[in-house]
């Protein structure tokens, strides 16, 4: 059969085309998110007002309604709007925050705030944790809107600040505002880790921080004394029993017998002692006061009244000299409901967001592993504490767990692959229709 030459190459102009706008497209969308990880919001001093500027100019060429709330002078919130169009449904909320932690320029490979493509990588504080969400939220909005998607319920979009620093005046502010009871929310979304493997990680509860300081006391004394109950050497006793203890529950993750959210983590982030000079420190002479801290993370199932005593009695006991009261810790969030119940998201049959989650991620060409415990601290446990299901996930599969690590990056194709699991999921879960009372309950039952 003869090959007609002016149809084969129109044939050609239109594969070129298509090509072409979709270059385009994701070029497109790939410059957005370097322009959003370009914007400096590490701590101590973010840059909130410049992020909060680019998100609203992001809601505007989309034409979502959008306010910016300030519940502490100078951290704004920003929260944007896709009406539904049955508002008396419950909302779906898309929760991510801004800031970032801070980096130390010399030791990445690329500036920490150029958004650096080099391969197939973004490199970027911040490309894992987590302005990735934020932006593919967007995004995967963006996609839908073009397809004249039109949701059922009302989307809401979140962008939060000092998440980095236990969100105090940032989400935990806003679950306990008016602002957030009158959203009517069915259900959030929050942050997760990447996944090294194939599949996705889900998250239904986290570990919640305990960041404590303790505090030994004695009589100073001569650099080449010995004797009993010195601030040093009582702060070393109690450091290696907070060793024993943290070794015995990694003990349990290297044997495969607890995932690493399901045990206690303990963690000593700081010492401070010694008596300071202007070449450093005095060698020949004892101080009389030595402290450390510990970053401490409880999982809703541990025996958080056994964890306190095991500090009291064993780790800063007063028989040392060693300080401890409640008022200092530096931050503690319960792991547990005002009714003493373990804060989780229900990830069975009685939470019908889960079924949409797992669906939607298939749906999408993706797959998950089995159910976790979110082994740091997130927002989502501000929500989880109003009764409120949250799910913590990101979509990032294949990808090295570097949230806080010197070159941070992630994958372009992944990111892209991404907002295509969040245009799925998104149609779902603004689609879902409750079949009985019970399946669209959001308090209490989940």
């Amino acid at each position: 059969m003869p090959i007609n030459f002016n149809a084969f190459l129109h044939l050609l102009t239109i594969i070129f085309s298509l090509l072409t706008t979709t270059l385009s497209v994701d070029d497109s969308i790939l410059q957005r998110f370097q322009q959003y990880l370009q914007i400096n919001t590490a701590h101590p001093s973010p840059n909130y007002h410049e992020a909060t500027d680019f998100i609203l100019n992001q809601a505007k060429s989309l034409s979502l309604q959008s306010q910016t709330i300030e519940f502490v002078k100078d951290k704004p919130l920003i929260l944007l709007k896709w009406p539904g169009s049955n508002p008396n449904l419950p909302s779906v909320l898309l929760n991510s925050h801004t800031d970032v932690v801070p980096v130390e320029p010399h030791k990445w490979a690329h500036p920490p705030f150029a958004g650096n493509i080099e391969g197939n990588n973004i490199y970027a504080r911040g490309s894992q944790d987590m302005k990735c969400v934020g932006l593919q939220y967007l995004e995967a909005i963006r996609k839908l809107k073009a397809d004249h998607f039109q949701p059922l319920r009302t989307i809401y979009v979140l962008f939060v600040p000092d998440e980095e620093i236990g969100g105090h005046d940032g989400a935990e502010r806003f679950v306990e505002s008016e602002v957030f009871d009158e959203l009517n929310v069915g259900v959030v979304l929050d942050e997760g880790l990447a996944s090294p493997e194939e599949s996705y990680r889900l998250f239904y509860a986290e570990r919640c921080p305990m960041w404590l300081v303790i505090k030994a006391t004695g009589a100073p004394g001569h650099g080449a004394k010995l004797y009993d109950n010195t601030a040093m050497e009582n702060l070393l006793k109690s450091i290696e029993s907070v060793r024993r203890f943290r070794a015995s529950q990694f003990d349990l993750v290297k044997a495969g017998l607890k995932a690493e959210g399901e045990v206690v983590s303990v963690n000593m982030v700081f010492l401070k002692a010694g008596t300071p000079s202007p070449t450093g420190f005095v060698m020949n002479l004892q101080p009389s006061e030595a402290q450390a801290g510990f970053d401490i993370r409880v999982p809703p199932t541990a025996d958080e009244a056994s964890l306190e005593r095991r500090i009291a009695e064993e780790w800063a006991p007063a028989s040392r000299n060693m300080t401890f009261e409640r008022g200092q810790f530096k931050q503690k969030v319960s792991v547990y409901d005002k009714d003493g119940n373990p804060k989780l998201t229900a990830h069975d049959g009685s939470n019908p967001w889960w079924a949409l989650l797992e669906g939607a991620i298939h749906k999408a060409g993706r797959t998950f592993g089995k159910p976790e415990i979110f082994p740091a601290s997130t927002d989502a446990r501000y929500f989880r504490l109003k009764g409120v299901p949250a799910i913590g996930f990101s979509p990032m599969a294949n990808t090295p767990i570097l949230l806080h690590d010197h070159n941070e990056f992630l994958n372009k194709d992944e990111y892209l692959k991404g907002i295509e699991v969040y245009e799925s999921i998104l149609k779902d879960f603004s689609s879902f229709v409750a079949e009985n009372k019970k399946d669209e309950a959001t308090k209490d039952e989940l």
